[in-house]
């Protein structure tokens, strides 16, 4: 789905809301009656889970995320690094099986994007989980105007060693004959990529690691928004963005560790919430 029939989407969306806002809803507790004013659509951001067999802990409290902050949530956008390693739709482990059930039945209208570590998520996934790939980057609407959606590694830009690495992984040329190997073949590979990535990490100074300022203002300028939702640096924030003749926000979402920060966005309000984790061990 484009950025453009997304946004198509959306305003469709937002214009059935107001329609519904005519009528009162009846039968309610106790003999009142509760004006449809009252539904606020209510959109999810959410990034970095990182689910994996190792950490059992942090895929219970997906599930609990589900059951509780989405439970009447309109939209879910998932931007990048679901899972700590996804080595093809074909991967069909019970544990991959299982999440990706949890995921489908989540009423709300799911996207997902694909992270460093999930970018071989394709239209299988989606099919089961009723989800929609968003490419990376996507502008969609919000109350407050358009946001642009990234999964956040490619701001990175300073990480030469990086980006060129990302760029080897999202090409054809890696991803076609990867995919032809065995599972046990890619995990292995996998496994050797995170062994290096990990050391990547501990030799290469922070602020190299975080992204690149005047690659934020390029990409916001570009598509001429004023809101900026990303995640993949495990740095939740809001931060101000000084644009040529505005001032723009840079929302940046939080990994799954002993909690997390997401972001809820309404008709009224936009921020960053906490989530903690209450099933640890």
């Amino acid at each position: 789905m484009t950025g453009t029939t997304l946004n198509r989407c959306h305003r469709r969306a937002r214009k059935e809301r107001i329609l519904l806002r005519c009528y009162d809803v009846v039968n309610q507790p106790g003999g009142g009656r509760l004006s449809s004013q009252d539904r606020i659509m209510r959109q999810i951001f959410i990034s970095d889970l990182h689910l994996d067999e190792a950490r059992p802990d942090v895929t219970r409290e997906f599930y609990s995320f589900l059951d509780t902050r989405c439970r009447d949530a309109d939209q879910l956008y998932i931007l990048g690094d679901f899972f700590e390693v996804w080595l093809g739709d074909d991967d069909c482990r019970a544990f991959n099986e299982q999440i990706l059930s949890r995921l489908a039945a989540c009423p709300a209208e799911k996207y997902i994007m694909h992270g460093n570590r999930d970018f071989l998520i394709g239209e299988v996934f989606c099919q089961k989980t009723k989800t929609t790939l968003l490419t990376d980057p996507t502008t969609v609407q919000l109350a407050s105007g358009p946001a642009l959606l990234m999964h956040g590694d490619s701001l990175c830009t300073r990480d030469t060693q990086y980006m060129k690495l990302r760029k080897n992984l999202r090409s054809l040329a890696f991803q076609e004959p990867f995919l032809e190997k065995s599972l046990a073949e890619r995990a292995t590979l996998a496994k050797q990529l995170r062994g290096e990535s990990r050391a990547h990490t501990r030799e290469t100074a922070a602020d190299i690691m975080d992204v690149t300022p005047s690659e934020v203002v390029k990409v916001m300028s570009d598509t001429g928004v004023d809101i900026l939702i990303h995640g993949h640096t495990h740095r939740p924030a809001v931060h101000k963005v000084r644009l040529e003749d505005r001032t723009g926000h840079r929302y940046v979402l939080g990994d799954w560790h002993t909690s997390t920060r997401y972001l809820e966005v309404t008709d009224t309000q936009m921020a960053l919430q906490v989530f903690d984790f209450a099933n640890l061990g």
